[in-house]
């Protein structure tokens, strides 16, 4: 976890997504109170956390279980003027410590399979307002019978991949009212995430010269970047937007 936490640490994302994605998820968004509160789960650095603080008068916690990104989100919300806005939580989604129907939005970017995804919206529920919004973005096949290789990877890396429709299915099956989804741009994956992952990884190299284990970890950042490379039209960021009705 060490030489994980050392090739994320600075980046601007800690995974697929950009401003234009979680923008437009907040654009589908309706009747939202004047100061809506607002939970986001795995912020990370917070790009989007920060994106949400500038687009409305909201009182933002994030919520991470690594202090050194929550430290960096709290540097970001200073020098964009929005720390006022936004209270970081050192704390776990397994977890949740807060009141019932407190949130009017819960967000969470790329972190619920964690969780799970199902589970996720279920036990999280609680927490949110009736007519309140989940907005969740989530790894999902795009395409049916995907290539054996890029099937082979994220049965190892994340077996609980499913199709869009199996997770509006989802949703729905919870009682939900689904609003939306749209699939994040590829530029999403690249500006923010992989090319400067990438770009650490190269530095990296050089520092860890001759380390196998080290070497051996950078190598599978990479070879997940290379079958993206070859294989996104099969699979992407999902954003599913979600009401609690």
């Amino acid at each position: 976890m060490e030489i994980f936490f050392e090739i994320h640490k600075d980046l601007p994302r800690e995974g697929p997504g950009n401003n234009e994605s979680t923008k437009k998820s907040f654009s589908f968004l309706k009747q939202l109170p004047l100061n809506p509160r607002i939970l986001d789960i795995g912020c990370g650095p917070g790009m989007q956390t920060i994106q949400l603080a500038k687009m409305t008068d909201c009182k933002i916690i994030a919520l991470d279980t690594h202090q050194p990104f929550l430290d960096e989100l709290n540097r970001r919300a200073k020098r964009k003027g929005v720390q006022d806005r936004i209270e970081t939580v050192n704390g776990s989604m397994f977890s949740l410590d807060f009141k019932d129907d407190f949130f009017d939005i819960i967000w969470s970017e790329g972190a619920i399979y964690i969780f799970g995804f199902g589970k996720g919206l279920k036990e999280w529920r609680q927490f949110l307002k009736k007519g309140g919004y989940f907005v969740i973005s989530e790894l999902s096949w795009l395409k049916q019978n995907p290539p054996e290789e890029i099937k082979g990877f994220w049965k190892k890396n994340y077996p609980n991949i499913k199709l869009i429709e199996e997770n509006i299915q989802i949703i729905k099956n919870l009682g939900y009212d689904f609003l939306h989804n749209f699939t994040i741009p590829e530029s999403g994956w690249w500006d923010d995430y992989y090319i400067p992952l990438k770009n650490r990884i190269t530095l990296l190299r050089k520092k860890y010269k001759g380390n196998i284990e080290a070497n051996k970890v950078l190598d599978q950042e990479l070879e997940e970047i290379f079958l993206y490379k070859k294989y996104s039209e099969y699979y992407g960021y999902v954003f599913y937007i979600i009401q609690n009705k």
